[in-house]
């Protein structure tokens, strides 16, 4: 989830952003949650994700609780990880004050999810693909 408001001279990932689910093909079974600030990102070593193993063959419910001070996630009603920095009044700990847009995409490679190299052979056939029963 990215920022509605994308216009300031603010870039990524002083805006914020908020994955609701993450998958690598090369950690098969494993999801994971993450919150994106200027003071919590993977580019300063300070990444905030949580991980939680469910089958990747199975349907899930992927939701957040997104609240004034913190944001909860969790599959299938099961809690996996919640953000709360200490100083929600400090925008570079938390830019969550403001609406955000989702997102849905299937990314491949990028510093993370290529860190195992891509296997081409993954998109003969039937290819990639990302079924969504419904979003709300």
């Amino acid at each position: 989830m990215l920022p509605d408001d994308m216009t300031s001279h603010d870039s990524w990932p002083d805006l914020g952003e908020i994955d609701l689910m993450e998958y690598l093909g090369c950690a098969p079974n494993i999801f994971h949650g993450s919150v994106h600030t200027t003071e919590f990102n993977h580019m300063i070593g300070t990444q905030q994700t949580g991980l939680i193993t469910k089958s990747e063959t199975d349907w899930h419910i992927f939701e957040i609780d997104w609240q004034v001070d913190k944001i909860r996630f969790a599959v299938d009603k099961e809690l996996y990880f919640v953000f709360a920095p200490s100083d929600v009044k400090n925008t570079t700990e938390w830019p969550f004050n403001e609406s955000f847009y989702l997102i849905l995409n299937i990314a491949v490679g990028g510093n993370w999810g290529a860190s195992k190299g891509v296997d081409k052979a993954s998109f003969e056939g039937d290819g990639q693909y990302m079924e969504v029963d419904w979003v709300r």
